[in-house]
């Protein structure tokens, strides 16, 4: 049973935190708090450090709900390990396919996504490339009509509810479908020019670019890019010094930009294509949405034989990929393929399966509100008390360790490659990132100076300009993780 806890004002801290059960040092405790309030006046903390039996350490605010930022990804993740089949498996079901369709006296190339992260159509790509497809068809026919994208396997749903409209032009808010080719990005290299002209731009021609920008010497490298969500004319402001840039620049059609690309590589290998580039989009329905629909949602109508299908590496390595590096695109792919298994491969489907995975840890319903799979929603709030709870819970599970693996490691990799090297966590601390505007979140495992294993969940919301909450956080982690 939880002991009471009594609710004190922490003026440094600016927020309420609750008063440290008897179980917890309070010297440490104070300590910890005295290090938050350190970072300035405004933020707001949340806090909880346990051991694997449950026993707290220390709790700041334990209960209250935070934005988790890319936190979120966690859940994800874990609810591929417990739902998905052999996800150390070659990915037989996720590839892309081609397939011929032919009718009206002509013949049509359809690219079929099936929710794989990593068809690639790199010049250098040697695994689950799209190469391959455009190989099948020039070796069965030298003239098609029309190529056509089909993403319909996932309603069409480009970005989350609580998504901020201004990551659509960049990497992070890239659109989201079943057929995703080069990670929804297009690249573009800036090269410097000559002083006060414009610099030279390399890219592919999918994109009309307004170069705007400027070559200057003596100053840094300050580049902007603008572009309306569905328009193919990008902006580009700003300056650029004496070293190149590389810019990677959000496709609002994944599906189009698939078959663009594919058109390209078919006319390379001397397929005539008449035709023009098309879509097949799914739109979302009342049944995508397990609250409004009665029953199990209608099976998914049988697509035609290929005539060639790639099968990826195994989802076990984007699962690693997507905690590392916090990969937005790739999780959000993957709460649309959990939410195959019993749903459409909707939004709400994947959520549901999520808060189903979470019940099933003992998160209570109001420590845990989800609206996507990547953190970027700022609908989203946990408690780090739920989160404390769900990976205590995932620790047990059958694949606890493989879970565990996939968190960045303090001063080793992904985006924990920097922070707490060359301390006493390095190597030793196995936690999952997120940040957001004003947001900075750090949840996962560390082993204490004892040996023993120590869960965590660390927030920090609201945090005002040129505050180092994250800094605040780590030191109270190296602080807590010596005296245990």
């Amino acid at each position: 049973m939880r002991a009471r806890t009594i609710a004190i004002r922490a003026v440094a801290l600016g927020l309420t935190v609750a008063a440290a059960p008897p179980a917890l040092s309070q010297n440490l405790q104070k300590r910890v708090e005295a290090r938050l309030a350190e970072a300035g006046a405004g933020t707001r903390f949340g806090l909880l450090v346990a051991t694997e039996d449950g026993r707290e350490i220390v709790a700041i605010a334990p209960d209250s709900r935070f934005i988790p930022a890319s936190n979120t990804k966690m859940f994800t993740t874990a609810a591929a390990f417990a739902t998905l089949p052999g996800v150390d498996a070659p990915d037989s079901e996720g590839g892309a396919a081609v397939r011929l369709e032919t009718g009206r006296g002509a013949t049509d190339v359809v690219l079929e996504g099936r929710g794989d992260a990593r068809l690639s159509s790199r010049a250098d790509c040697v695994q689950d490339c799209l190469a391959e497809l455009a190989d099948a068809v020039a070796a069965r026919t030298r003239a098609v009509r029309d190529v056509i994208g089909d993403d319909s396997l996932f309603p069409d749903q480009r970005w989350s509810p609580g998504m901020s409209w201004n990551n659509i032009p960049t990497r992070s808010g890239t659109g989201i479908s079943a057929l995703t080719l080069d990670d929804n990005e297009l690249v573009v290299e800036v090269l410097p020019g000559v002083p006060g002209q414009a610099p030279r731009l390399e890219h592919a021609s999918y994109y009309t670019i307004d170069n705007r920008a400027v070559t200057v010497t003596g100053g840094g490298t300050n580049l902007s890019v603008d572009r309306m969500p569905g328009s193919f004319l990008v902006r580009l402001t700003g300056t650029i010094g004496a070293e190149p840039e590389r810019l990677r620049l959000g496709i609002d059609d994944p599906a189009y930009y698939a078959a663009w690309r594919l058109k390209a590589l078919l006319e390379a290998r001397g397929v005539r294509v008449a035709g023009a580039v098309q879509v097949q989009h799914r739109p979302l329905r009342p049944y995508d949405d397990p609250a409004v629909r009665n029953g199990a949602p209608p099976p998914r109508p049988p697509q035609s034989e290929p005539l060639a299908q790639l099968i990826p590496p195994p989802l076990s390595d984007n699962l690693t990929l997507i905690n590392k590096i916090s990969q937005n695109l790739h999780a959000e792919l993957l709460l649309r393929r959990v939410a195959l298994e019993d749903g459409t491969g909707s939004i709400a489907d994947g959520v549901a399966a999520v808060k189903r995975m979470l019940a099933q840890a003992g998160v209570p319903k109001e420590q845990a509100e989800l609206s996507d799979g990547s953190g970027m929603s700022t609908y989203n709030r946990f408690s780090p008390r739920g989160i404390v709870t769900f990976l205590g819970w995932a620790r047990k599970q059958p694949w606890g360790d493989a879970y565990r693996a996939t968190l960045p490691v303090g001063g080793v990799d992904g985006t924990l490659a920097r922070r707490f090297k060359g301390t006493a966590l390095e190597g030793r601390i196995f936690a999952k990132t997120g940040s957001l505007n004003a947001t900075s979140a750090l949840s996962g495992y560390l082993l204490a100076k004892s040996g023993q294993t120590l869960i965590f969940s660390a927030y920090a919301n609201d945090v005002p300009e040129g505050v180092a909450a994250s800094k605040a956080v780590d030191d109270a982690l190296l602080a807590i993780a010596a005296e245990n």
